[in-house]
This record gives structure tokens, sequence and C-alpha cells, in this order.
């Protein structure tokens, strides 16, 4: 059966599946989804991606929407090891990809992943310094994971939300450098925009339906439509299009030649990068190399910084909904020895997400999983803090580091059940 697109003229597609959360797919229960949310999220498909683009084709060049697409970090190197390719030659043809079928600029997400993590860094500092028995600052709990964050706050409640990094996920801070500074340095509107996110797993475009950017008016999203990196591919193999490979654009109206990585194979590094911070910062220990050592399993793996037989930095890293149920159990009876864990609600991190790396029968494609954990470690690395960018970002768009505009654009007060979140209520 085709859908209206899909007459299988040069370029078009077959009818690609509907997008729906399933329990499978989200650490969340099926409470945390409402009817209304349900039907928002299935809208956020191929169809709606060809319907925008379609309709640009028809309308008058004044009335066309501007289509950006910003990929996440972590479905590079799905793209690289499905396609046998570097990492940065599979931005190429992704890119490529995308603009022959007339969006006009594909950015790399990772310059949201360096806001996020610079900004986990300082509040990590800030807590470890805050803490006390009578008020309890640490653990600090990872919140760029959709899936976990939705979980806490329509599951858990206190005690656990008030243990959620404020700093808003990759993706919310990416849906305000496109709809915020990169509308304004085009001279275009925001509404104009519409701002598609590529993404390992389901529960981003649930995210996307709470994505308020914090410089527009209330309800005005960041991000307008998530497609998962399985849903583009499928795309890319039903195209008989004729693709020429191009560089990622930037937010600067240049173009991005190699793609460089962050630490960490699972995540954006979030957990290596704030280690190292915080070992400099607290301690003055610089720290090279991070040794992991594997607790009940794989997935729940802890580093520590040691002097003269005291443990001064304990992190850890849960993934996967067993692993994290430990870390709430053990927060909740108070009897816990971290500093600060990394939160993921997929087992192996967001490389498995399952959006991506699956097989036909829903499983993980084991195969495929570890060809991209190759790609990506055998890719150039850098840290957030050598980003020149990010650097004038902070400077240009939001007035300096620690300025009223950023704290307001970079972070989030998170709700707990049955209480409205509001930005106002972050205590600094």
């Amino acid at each position: 059966m085709k859908c209206e697109h899909c007459t299988r003229k040069k370029g078009e597609f077959h009818k690609l599946a509907d997008a729906k959360i399933f329990l499978s797919d989200c650490l969340a229960c099926d409470s945390c989804v409402s009817a209304e949310e349900g039907v928002q999220v299935a809208q956020q498909n191929a169809k709606d991606f060809l319907r925008v683009l379609n309709l640009n084709k028809k309308c008058d060049a004044s009335e066309h929407r501007v289509l950006a697409v910003s990929v996440c970090p972590q479905s590079l190197p799905y793209f690289a090891a499905k396609f046998s390719l570097s990492v940065t030659d599979a931005s190429r043809r992704l890119c490529g990809f995308l603009k022959s079928l007339g969006v006009h600029y594909v950015f790399d997400a990772t310059i949201a992943a360096d806001f996020s993590i610079l900004e986990s860094q300082k509040e990590f500092v800030r807590r470890f310094h805050q803490h006390s028995e009578e008020e309890p600052a640490l653990p600090m709990l990872t919140s760029a994971c959709p899936g976990w964050v939705r979980y806490a706050e329509r599951v858990l409640g206190h005690p656990v939300t008030p243990h959620l990094c404020t700093a808003r996920s990759p993706q919310q801070i990416m849906g305000s450098l496109v709809k915020d500074y990169f509308a304004r340095r085009q001279d275009l509107s925001a509404d104009r925009i519409f701002h598609v996110i590529v993404a390992p797993c389901y529960d981003r475009k649930l995210e996307a339906l709470q994505e308020d950017v914090p410089t527009a008016s209330p309800g005005f999203r960041g991000t307008d439509c998530v497609l998962t990196s399985g849903e583009i591919a499928q795309m890319m193999e039903q195209s008989d299009l004729s693709v020429r490979d191009a560089a990622l654009d930037t937010l600067f109206g240049d173009v991005r030649e190699e793609v460089r990585r962050h630490d960490g194979a699972s995540s954006d590094g979030c957990l290596a990068h704030i280690f190292r911070h915080a070992a400099k910062e607290l301690f003055d220990e610089d720290v090279g190399e991070l040794t992991y050592r594997a607790l009940r399993n794989r997935d729940f793996q802890e580093v520590t910084l040691e002097k003269s037989g005291k443990v001064l930095l304990r992190f850890a890293a849960a993934y996967g909904f067993r692993n994290i149920q430990n870390v709430v159990l053990k927060l909740k009876r108070g009897r816990f020895p971290y500093h600060f864990v990394e939160v993921l609600a997929c087992a192996g991190g967001c490389l498995n997400g399952r959006g991506q790396a699956q097989t036909e029968d829903g499983r993980a494609d084991r195969a495929l999983l570890q060809r991209m954990r190759g790609v990506h470690a055998a890719g150039p690395g850098r840290t957030p803090e050598t980003s020149a960018h990010v650097q004038d970002l902070y400077r240009e768009w939001l007035d300096g580091a620690d300025a009223p505009r950023a704290r307001g654009t970079l972070h989030t007060a998170h709700q707990g059940p049955g209480r409205p979140a509001d930005g106002r209520d972050i205590k600094w």
C-alpha cells in the first residue's frame, strides 16, 4: 500500500511506518503518555516531513518554510556503520541526501551537546560546594535522556527530581540555537523554520512536545519533528535520487569538513568530561584516560578519583531500566555512594537507541552495533572547552557565560508529579 506521496516517481518513497511510543521503547510506564501526546508523537513521521517538502515545491518562494535538519552525534556512527563509511563521509552522504530532497541546512548537533556538558560541569562543581547532610545537593543525575527524565518527573518525583541536573538537553538547546540564534542571523522569523532532529531513539519525539524556546512566547517549540536514524536510513534505501555528497552546514554560515566526537561511545561523553573538569577544579588533579570498573553488569560501571587512599570523587554510569531501578532504590534508602551518575534509559547507551541498530524483528543488531562503536572510537575527538564557536556564542547569543540570559536559555526546572515546571524555580 502506498501513501499519497508514493506514486513512485523519482525520489519518492514507499509508506513508512507511523511513529509510536511503545513501553518497550521507553523507560516510562504507559500512564506517562497521554492520548493527546500519543497523537502528536504519531504525527512526527516521514510523511509530515515530506508534506512540508512538497508544500515548498508548490507554493511561492516567499512562502517557503526553511527546512533545517540537526543530526545527533549518536546517529552518525549508525549511518557510517550501515553504509561502510567513516563518520565524516557518512555525514556528507546524509547531508547530500537531505539536500537532494529540498532541505536547506543540515547541522551537526554536537555544538548543542557542548553547551549541555559545559553547563553540567559548572553545576556539578557548584553542587559539590553546596552539598551538606542537612541539604544534600548530591548526587547529581544527568538529564540529557528524555526517557529517564520523563520517568523521574512523572513517576518518581521527590526525592529524585531535585538531583536532576538543570542543564537543558542537547536537543532542547539545539532547538533554541536554530529557532533563535540562527533565525536572527538569517533575518528569518522563527516560525518560518521547520526544524527536524535526527535522533537514535523514539523518546526524542516525546521530548519535542515539551521543548519550548525560552526566548520565544510560551508553547513555541524548538523542534517541529523528530525522525529516528532508522526512519531516515529507510528513506535513503528507498530513494532513487541522484545524490552528491555535501559537507555539513554550521550555524555561522560556513561548512564543517570534519566531524569530531566527544569522549564516551555510549553518550555525549558527559560523565568523562564532567569527571575531568571536577577533578581539576576541585582537587587540581589532571585526569587522562578514565578507568571504568564494571559492577553488577557492563551497563553499570564506576570511576573514582583517589588520593592517598581516600576516594575524592566517585562517579557511575547506569544504563537500562534494571540499573536505573537499582540507583533509585539506593537513593531513596539514603545509601548512595556516588557524587554523580550518568543515567540513560537504553541498555548499552544512546548508540543502542531503539530508533537505530535494530533488526526487522525489533532486536538489537549486535553486529551493526559493534561496528558503530568501532567507527565512533576511530574518529577524531575533542573537548567542549576547545570549541571556539561555543565561546563566541556565549558572547554573541547569551551575553556571556554567566549572564541571566545564558542561565534562562541553557537551564530548566524539573517538575514532579502534578507540579508544572517553571524555569524561574531554579535557585542560583
